[in-house]
């Protein structure tokens, strides 16, 4: 028998203030793609924004439907225009922003695991780590130096 520890490391931000220039605009955008999203059964909106390596920003923002499985999460729908779009280019950084019309969100809101599946896929594909930062509608921000950190001992292609 083998014992192993799993160790993840994460960087917190009190506030966007605490942030680069460059990602604050990354988090407006975020923020601003947010409040596109069509939520009307959970009033959960989620906007994110993916900066590749060309300089590209590409945004997305939730957008469910009421066969519930037919929706799809901002992550995904930014991550697969961008692949679509920019097939070759490389993913440097996710930057998600959630907020709900229900009530306040005021932690960091970290992306599910269907989207973190698809991270680690296009992390894979690339070779390469890609930084998320998260946050709710206010407070903390949270940044992650890959997908890795969310998701130890994933599924990859290595398995098929």
């Amino acid at each position: 028998m083998k014992k192993i520890n799993v160790t993840t490391s994460f960087t917190v931000y009190n506030d966007l203030s605490e942030l680069s220039k460059g990602d604050i605009i990354l988090f407006k955008k975020a923020i601003n793609i947010r409040d596109t999203a069509y939520a009307p059964y959970s009033n959960f909106l989620v906007g994110t924004v993916v900066l590749l390596a060309n300089g590209k920003v590409i945004t997305g923002s939730n957008q469910e439907n009421a066969a519930y499985p037919s929706g799809l999460c901002a992550e995904r729908v930014a991550l697969y225009y961008a692949a679509s779009k920019y097939p070759n280019i490389d993913i440097l950084k996710i930057v998600i922003s959630a907020k709900s019309n229900n009530q306040k969100v005021n932690q960091p809101v970290a992306p599910c695991g269907s989207c973190r599946q698809v991270i680690a896929e296009y992390e894979i594909k690339q070779t390469k780590d890609i930084t998320l930062l998260f946050m709710g509608e206010t407070g903390k921000i949270i940044e992650s130096p890959s997908l890795k950190n969310l998701l130890p001992l994933g599924f990859d292609k290595t398995f098929l």
